[in-house]
């Protein structure tokens, strides 16, 4: 099997710098309305960072906590066609909707409890407000063994239902829909591979296949306007890019000292800015609050994202 050494032999580098630093497990990337938002997962909250570098909680789910049995952990995120953000509570298996009226204004949009064995995870909302919601099928996070789970998409009622046309998959986990939303691609952590769908005006995905095989777990991802994804894969040391078929065009190393490149998201006002999140301690949940060791890193790209989402 090729190595990841290997496999970005050939890459163009790219340098990367830490621009903040202090989170628990940072994780699903986003840019909106000129700020850069990143869910901080076990404290919580949604958090931005400005272009000063100033650091605010711009969701804030800690109340949740009072009255639930499991972890308040916000994952994948986007914003509805009525300017409205909906975000996953993974082990509450809900969508979230807040309406931006203050930071703890949060509602359920669609449970999606029946339909989730696991955890859910990241989420990408298309521009006619179609939420694919993608979920681990599996509570990875108490070491059970990894089970085939299908993506959940969310009609633009709030009407939840599983994409049985593209069969379960083992352990979906990035998610991004291209620029005209004629296809949604994923990451298919642990079978190690980014597969793309064509997705119909119904919002109904089909004809899944494997655009890159990864030699490493693939996890956060996005696109570009060229049709390369960008994808973390958490202990590589690297991000990636890929073109269709496999190749590595290009590679940004992540000093595992430092920790490991969990999601990216290209941002900033053209959109040629790379962002990465850099964790430390994703299983103790506590601990990664606590010590609050994990980074945002960035770099320069020559491709940006035009408006692939998310």
């Amino acid at each position: 099997m090729i190595t990841v050494a290997d496999a970005v032999a050939d890459a163009r580098r790219i340098d990367a710098q830490e621009i903040a630093q202090g989170f628990s497990w940072p994780e699903c990337p986003r840019w909106h309305d000129g700020l850069f938002w990143f869910s901080d997962m076990y404290t919580s909250t949604l958090k931005t960072i400005d272009s000063a570098g100033e650091v605010k909680v711009a969701v804030d789910a800690t109340g949740r906590a009072r009255h639930s049995t499991v972890p308040i952990v916000l994952g994948g995120f986007g914003w509805l066609p009525s300017g409205e953000m909906v975000v996953t509570s993974m082990h509450e298996k809900l969508v979230l909707i807040h309406d931006g009226s203050s930071p703890t204004a949060l509602s359920v949009y669609a449970d999606l409890s029946d339909l989730a064995p696991g955890p859910i995870n990241d989420m990408v909302v298309a521009a006619d407000g179609f939420v694919y919601v993608t979920q681990l099928g599996f509570d990875v996070f108490n070491g059970a063994e990894p089970s085939p789970s299908p993506i959940v998409v969310v009609d633009p009622t709030g009407a939840p239902s599983t994409a049985d046309s593209i069969g379960p998959l083992l352990g979906a986990n990035g998610i991004a829909i291209t620029e005209d939303g004629s296809q949604v691609f994923t990451a298919e952590a642990f079978a190690n591979r980014i597969l793309v769908m064509d997705r119909a005006a119904d919002g109904s995905l089909a004809s899944q296949r494997v655009f890159a095989e990864c030699p490493f777990l693939p996890d956060g991802m996005c696109l570009d306007a060229e049709g390369g994804v960008w994808v973390a894969m958490p202990g590589s040391g690297y991000v990636v890019r890929f073109i269709e078929g496999g190749t590595i065009t290009d590679a940004i190393p992540i000093p595992l000292a430092s920790g490991v490149g969990s999601a990216c998201l290209l941002g900033g006002a053209d959109r040629r800015t790379l962002y990465i999140t850099v964790g430390v301690e994703v299983f103790d949940f506590e601990k990664s609050a606590r010590e609050a060791k994990a980074g945002i890193w960035t770099a320069q790209v020559e491709v940006g994202a035009g408006q692939t989402r998310p």
